[in-house]
């Protein structure tokens, strides 16, 4: 999409860290009824536009739409709606972060047209809308007075105190946010720190002030107990079968008939870096317990492959394992092999876990989600992946 590609080389050359940070997501066709959306699936920021309703833009809307996604990532808004109503959440989202958006459309919402204070979060709009009665009442949401104000009918002075409904709906495209509750909102979360991180690191030099307090919050150490990040990771690695069971009755056959409860497996590959640099015994066994500890609660395959520059031991787990064996080895490190051998694995282990410190050549994109728990100097090999560090692991209480 060379409009989109345009409009990021502007957002990198006028806001670098908003470019450096959306070269990062990931992108999908989209066909829906606005020119951009964005989402967070499976916690990976995911982007979709529309060229032909994005072309309709000026320039300097195009950029400030793609702002304007960029900020609902950080503001981490797809997960935070909970049990609130879709559509007014949409709308207090909106009036969170456009305020601090240059040249956007003029049908963007804005919280003084509604005769709202500028600066609250999209928590304190949600409650502050519920009490707007058009909007409040979904049956006139998006409507009510407003059409009466479109037809052109008398207006008192007093109208002027009244909120103008007449720019309601989002600027973009806020359907596919449901997506975001198939993940723990701490596992997104994890996700999106490390694309600020790799981002900033990229380039940092960002004036806006709002933007640095949300940069300063996302660099500050995560307050997110390891064990829970692994837990939320391997937990949504976990897919669903199919068993039969007499305990339920058959929807179609009755009684006569076994029925079908659905059943969590877990199929996962866990790669071990066996080289002098990751060789530390009490790491690996307070990474090893807690891992044996996921896979006991769960029916689980889990495929341990220790590695160097090759394959060199395969360990395989079934059920609840109680014992992990010990491989110590040596030299250079390739971190590729493990990946191949995941791939042409049957079935498709649903993710990789890779205890390593991230020096040796890696493969540039992976579709299996991965996991890298990297020793305390070591660093990430590539920029996909969740990343996890061993000196956490001895910090975590």
């Amino acid at each position: 999409m060379r409009l989109l590609e345009r409009t990021i080389i502007r957002l990198l050359k006028n806001r670098p860290f908003y470019g450096q940070f959306l070269l990062q997501f990931r992108r999908r066709a989209y066909q829906g009824p606005k020119a951009v959306a964005v989402t967070l699936s499976d916690a990976i920021p995911t982007l979709m536009v529309a060229e032909q309703r994005f072309a309709l833009f000026s320039a300097l809307e195009q950029q400030a739409l793609l702002e304007h996604l960029v900020k609902h990532i950080l503001h981490l808004h797809p997960c935070r709606r909970k049990e609130r109503d879709p559509k007014l959440w949409d709308l207090a989202c909106d009036l969170a972060i456009n305020p601090g958006i240059e040249h956007l459309p003029a049908e963007a919402p804005r919280p003084e047209r509604l005769k709202l204070p500028v600066g609250l979060a999209a928590e304190e709009y949600y409650r502050q809308l519920l009490l707007i009665p058009q909007l409040g009442n979904q049956s006139g949401f998006g409507h009510g007075d407003n059409q009466a104000d479109q037809q052109g009918t008398d207006k008192s002075d007093s109208d002027s105190s009244k909120p103008d409904l007449r720019h309601t709906q989002p600027i973009d495209d806020h359907q596919h946010w449901q997506e975001a509750d198939r993940t723990p909102a701490p596992l997104s979360e994890q996700v999106v720190r490390q694309m600020v991180q790799s981002a900033w690191q990229k380039d940092g030099d960002e004036s806006d002030g709002e933007l640095h307090q949300i940069i300063r919050s996302y660099l500050a150490p995560p307050t997110i107990p390891w064990q829970q990040i692994l837990r939320q990771f391997v937990g949504t690695a976990g897919r669903v079968g199919r068993t039969t069971t007499w305990k339920r009755a058959h929807r179609r056959f009755g009684q006569s008939t076994p029925g079908i409860r659905k059943q969590q497996y877990l199929n996962l590959v866990v790669g071990i870096d066996v080289s002098d640099s990751t060789d530390t015994r009490s790491l690996r066994e307070i990474f090893a317990r807690e891992l044996v500890q996921i896979a006991r609660s769960r029916n689980s395959r889990i495929t341990a492959l220790y590695a160097g520059s090759r394959i060199q031991q395969i360990s395989c787990f079934c059920g609840n394992p109680g014992v992990v064996d010990v491989f110590r080895g040596g030299g250079f490190t390739d971190l590729r092999p493990v990946f191949d051998y995941a791939r042409k694995m049957q079935p498709r282990p649903a993710a990789i876990i890779y205890l390593t410190d991230g020096y040796g050549p890696a493969p540039e994109a992976s579709d299996i989600p991965t996991l890298w728990v990297l020793s305390a100097d070591g660093e990430k090999p590539v920029e996909w992946g969740l990343e996890l560090r061993l000196d956490d692991l001895m910090e975590a209480p």
